[in-house]
């Protein structure tokens, strides 16, 4: 008998069919590929890594070139007596200045280590980001195929119920009935409509929910199982694993680290700073005397700056990155308090939904059995149209609720398996290229020149 509940579950679930359907896997395939979110995400990543090249700058040195050129009257009168000199020149010069950073209080060490840590700081926040939008994709794919369901069950309840009241009709028309009977049983199947109507409008809901999280319009879909391979055996480990695998944690360590390096960054105001200026030129026809046509030049030039006194900027500038620092050391002992939350939280829903799930079941088997019997004993006259209809409602709200708690069980284990931050497509061997996020890195890291991006843009 048992088994023969299940055959009835995993019907309302849209086993039947030979064709093979849209698995869940391939979903979050598409969500991977093409999810809005992440590819925005990805893209804002992609940005923060230009952070570093920009930081790297400051070794490097700078070069400048310069060029002026135009017309000039001039007019001199000469001393003693001697007259006017005039001329009408052509005025130009050249030249190019090349200058290095020596030391600057280590600022540009200090920066690099700064946008490296947001680099990493920014990967573990797109890997959030890919957690969310599958997680999301989860979530749109069981909608979809539970109000699928639950749309079936409701049309089930109403061919039923549309038999019971002819049925009733009959009997009425018999003398075995009374108008109540029949109108019991009308009753019920406009309240049955209504129930069909709303699962509609549910089922119209969740997949304009899907076409935005995955993508594409959802096909036939087949059923989905839990992750439970992939989960931790007991809490405490599953607390051990978030700890240290949630990005939200790990992301918020290297704010902690570049936030720390603000700190050195602002310092570094406070130091000397020692640099090296070279430059040459050539000008012509610059003298507004006349007595020089043209003019040669070259020069190097070492620079040490002593800052004394800035009014207070700098000292400033590092109390309050010092207070930054510690506002961001505050956040992340709330992230991991949050976390540990989430993964208790997530840990005793995915239990309850194991529970649900089996009690589900074992309700549904208990209707049915009701229902045949209520039928056959009604047929005997023993019972009453009401009693049919009321164990027909029972089994019906039984079978909605075996579907929402399949639904359930499986969302609440990738729910968990997000709670611990391992909820990404290598662990789940999705089908799909691995988006890198290390390629682009080194594409720009170490880049001197070029506007292009990678891609070509």
């Amino acid at each position: 008998m048992r088994a023969g509940v299940l055959a009835v579950a995993l019907s309302l679930l849209g086993v039947a069919g030979a064709a093979r359907g849209e698995t869940l896997s391939d979903a979050l395939v598409r969500a991977y590929q093409g999810n809005p979110q992440l590819n925005a995400e990805r893209a804002r990543l992609r940005a923060t890594d230009e952070n570093v090249s920009q930081a790297l700058a400051g070794y490097r040195p700078q070069l400048s070139l310069g060029l002026s050129a135009g017309l000039q009257g001039v007019r001199n009168l000469l001393p003693q007596g001697g007259g006017t000199q005039s001329a009408n020149l052509q005025p130009w010069s050249t030249g190019a200045t090349i200058t290095q950073n020596l030391y600057n209080g280590n600022k540009t060490a200090n920066q690099v280590r700064q946008a490296e840590a947001q680099v990493q700081g920014g990967r573990e926040q797109l890997r959030g980001v890919e957690q969310s939008v599958l997680l999301d994709a989860v979530t749109a794919y069981m909608s979809v195929l539970a109000n699928q369901s639950l749309v079936e069950a409701q049309r089930t309840n109403v061919q039923f119920l549309r038999e019971t009241l002819q049925t009733t009709h009959k009997r009425y028309d018999a003398g075995d009935v009374t108008p109540t009977d029949v109108a019991q049983a009308e009753a019920r199947l406009n309240r049955g409509i209504a129930d069909l109507n709303n699962a509609e409008v549910n089922l119209a809901v969740s997949q304009a929910t899907y076409t935005q999280v995955i993508g594409v319009p959802p096909s036939r879909l087949t059923p989905a199982e839990p992750v439970d391979r992939l989960l931790p055996r007991q809490r405490d480990q599953a607390l051990g694993v978030g700890r240290i695998e949630n990005p939200a944690i790990t992301a918020a360590t290297f704010d902690v680290d570049a936030a720390q390096k603000a700190v050195n960054i602002a310092e570094a105001a406070l130091y000397p700073t020692l640099g090296v200026q070279g430059s040459v030129s050539r000008s012509s026809q610059t003298d507004s005397t006349l007595g020089t046509s043209r003019t040669d030049q070259a020069s190097i030039v070492g620079n040490l700056n002593v800052p004394v006194y800035d009014g207070g900027t700098a000292s400033s500038q590092v109390r309050q990155s010092k207070e930054t620092l510690g506002q961001i050391r505050i956040i992340l002992d709330r992230v991991r308090t949050q976390t540990e939350t989430a993964v208790v939280a997530a840990w005793a829903t995915n239990e309850g939904s194991r529970i649900a799930l089996n009690a589900a079941t074992s309700e549904v088997k208990a209707a049915e059995i009701a229902l045949s019997g209520v039928q056959k004993e009604a047929q005997a006259g023993q019972r009453t149209t009401l009693d049919v209809l009321n164990t027909l409602q029972d089994l019906t709200a039984a079978r909605s609720r075996l579907i929402v708690a399949q639904r359930d069980r499986v969302v609440a284990s990738y729910t968990l398996l997000s709670a611990i931050g391992r909820l990404d497509h290598v662990r789940l061997a999705l089908n799909t290229p691995d988006y890198d996020a290390g390629v682009h890195y080194q594409q720009v890291r170490d880049a001197w020149t070029g506007v292009r991006t990678p891609d070509g843009r």
